[in-house]
């Protein structure tokens, strides 16, 4: 959580990178809660600071308060949404935190004329998800993976996405291949090489995303996260926005609420100026993709104005492997400079991209912070919140 620190610890946080947390962290919070908080908020600007305007104003003493950033305000049902997105196994005698996989149809199907879809379409919610995880994680299909991934053997593990399946080729030709960086695989046919030490939550991740098809993409994610907002006000977000989605024939809301609804001139979205001054737990992020279109979101969860955090959560597959799926990612600014736009190259976005599985073609951006900036002859990235959720999110702030 983000406590009060000197000036020496941010410069430390904002180089160093960010270490794992470790197995059953989630599980560990969950059981045990986090350690109450007590305090005020501090007035964070400085008397060098530049004059805020009244908006600036208002919205920093309404959301800077990073001592109490996981109560029951917009921050800490944010959170309690995020935490449900993962789940503590034992597998293979390991316990191991497993995070919802990423979930997209059509990023790897240009190759063969057969489509697959994930489970509900990449927008189900997790208790659904999860329920479907743990059926896969029971079947004698990923036991014989297990088995397979710890014989003490080195192999190459192919998937096949269309067909939901998977075959190991121990051929020495293949494994040397893979070793010198000579990647065989295809969109639809991933190769990954293993050790045979044994499962580890990459591999459940790898089969889960291949075989499995479940997970959520990123815009469901952010449905998701902004339902759980709602149902906290006391809103139900998808009876609210069924019409203006365009809901049809019984569909679930969340299957039309995708990245460019975020990015529409819908009267139901708001665009948000993104100087960190203004923005709100719950204000959504865009991303422009390799074409230039909008083509990924990401969600807010805190602002803190006193340390200089923005912690942003998102579900993507463009990630170390570790973090493939939902993860948490930040920015780091300077504390005196609450005027700064995200599209400020002085703004430290740890967030790295990498290929889905190594080998792979990378993404051309090797952070959130370049793919923010992208594209400036188009703006660049945006920041928009729904409508319906203003009044929901000052409720929830009386709660703070």
């Amino acid at each position: 959580m983000n406590m009060p620190m000197g000036p020496g610890i941010q410069a430390f946080r904002r180089a160093a990178p960010r270490l794992p947390r470790p197995p059953g962290f989630f599980l560990i919070l969950l059981f045990f809660g986090l350690p109450p908080q007590t305090g005020k908020a501090e007035n964070v600007l400085s008397p060098a600071s530049p004059a805020l305007d009244s908006a600036e104003t208002a919205n920093l003493a309404a959301f800077a308060d990073p001592i109490r950033i996981w109560g029951p305000g917009p921050e800490g049902i944010i959170e309690e949404a995020f935490r449900l997105c993962f789940r503590t196994r034992i597998l293979d005698g390991k316990i191991m935190t497993l995070r919802m996989p990423f979930a997209q149809n059509d990023e790897r199907d240009k190759l063969v004329d057969q489509r697959w879809e994930f489970l509900e379409g990449g927008k189900g919610d997790p208790e659904f998800l999860w329920k479907a995880i743990e059926g896969i994680l029971d079947s004698s299909d990923f036991q014989a993976y297990t088995r397979s991934l710890g014989d003490g053997r080195e192999q190459v593990i192919i998937f096949d996405i269309p067909g939901q399946s998977w075959t190991s080729s121990r051929d020495l030709f293949d494994i040397a291949r893979m070793k010198a960086g000579a990647y065989r695989g295809l969109p639809h046919r991933p190769f990954v090489l293993v050790n045979g030490r044994g499962i580890e939550e990459a591999d459940v991740y790898n089969y889960l995303y291949c075989v499995g098809l479940a997970g959520m993409d990123c815009s469901g994610f952010v449905w998701h996260v902004l339902s759980h907002l709602a149902k906290a006000g006391g809103l139900d977000l998808g009876r609210s926005l069924s019409r203006t989605l365009g809901v049809r024939d019984g569909n679930a809301p969340s299957r039309y609420a995708g990245t460019v609804f975020y990015n529409s001139k819908s009267p139901q979205i708001v665009p948000v100026d993104d100087k960190i001054a203004l923005l709100r737990p719950g204000d959504i992020l865009l991303f422009r993709g390799y074409d230039g279109e909008m083509s990924h979101s990401a969600i807010i969860q805190s602002v803190d104005p006193q340390n200089g955090v923005i912690r942003y959560l998102q579900c993507t597959d463009e990630a170390p492997l570790t973090e493939r799926g939902v993860h948490e990612s930040f920015i780091y600014f300077d504390p005196a400079d609450p005027h700064v736009s995200l599209g400020d190259p002085s703004l430290n976005w740890t967030q790295k991209r990498f290929s889905p599985f190594p080998g792979e073609k990378e993404s051309p951006f090797s952070d959130d912070g370049e793919r923010y900036r992208a594209f400036p002859e188009l703006g660049g990235g945006r920041v928009v919140r729904l409508k319906v959720l203003v009044p929901v999110l000052e409720k929830l702030k009386g709660k703070k």
